[in-house]
């Protein structure tokens, strides 16, 4: 099977939901899947599902579990680059046929990554690996390269009536 790269960007709700449906997708059909996250660490509600899964989904964090403002710090850095490596090692391995970079377009925005370092990862995917990045503000020559795009537009979002996140809806 051709393997596509995907790309879910956009202010609205729904990248990650929508990347990690397509991953439970995969594991129903016998796929083995990969999730990188680029930002997030800790037991997040869809850690605990998806160990239910840890036959064929695999999930690493990459991140230290912070809001990051401003200029992010050499070990921010460091965390993240240690996901893109990680993740260029899986897709050499041949053992996924789905990679999933969970919020790498935010790390890209606020400086954990390069956009080279996405596109190095673009050009290297096998095949027949489907590889999604998620997150906001993907950058123009990610777009580009990327075989499907879709953008989350918010048009409500209760937050913005002071609706905090919950547990196993948002977080």
């Amino acid at each position: 099977m051709k393997g596509y790269i995907q790309v879910y960007t956009g202010e609205g709700k729904g990248k990650t939901t929508a990347a990690l449906g397509l991953a439970i997708r995969a594991a129903g059909a016998g796929l083995k899947v990969f999730i990188g996250q680029f930002i997030k660490m800790g037991e997040y509600s869809e850690i605990k599902a998806l160990k239910r899964f840890e036959d064929l989904i695999t999930v690493e964090q990459f991140g230290r579990g912070r809001f990051i403002q401003g200029k992010p710090s050499p070990e921010d850095i460091k965390a993240a680059q240690k996901g893109i490596k990680k993740t260029l090692a899986i897709l050499s391995s041949g053992k996924h046929h789905v990679v999933i970079m969970e919020e790498a377009n935010v790390a890209v925005k606020i400086g954990l990554l390069s956009v080279q370092d996405i596109l190095k990862i673009m050009t290297a995917k096998p095949q027949d690996v489907e590889l999604v990045i998620t997150g906001r503000g993907a950058d123009s020559r990610i777009i580009e390269k990327a075989d499907l795009v879709t953008e989350m537009k918010e048009i409500k979002h209760y937050f913005k009536q002071g609706v905090a996140a919950r547990v196993g809806i948002e977080k």
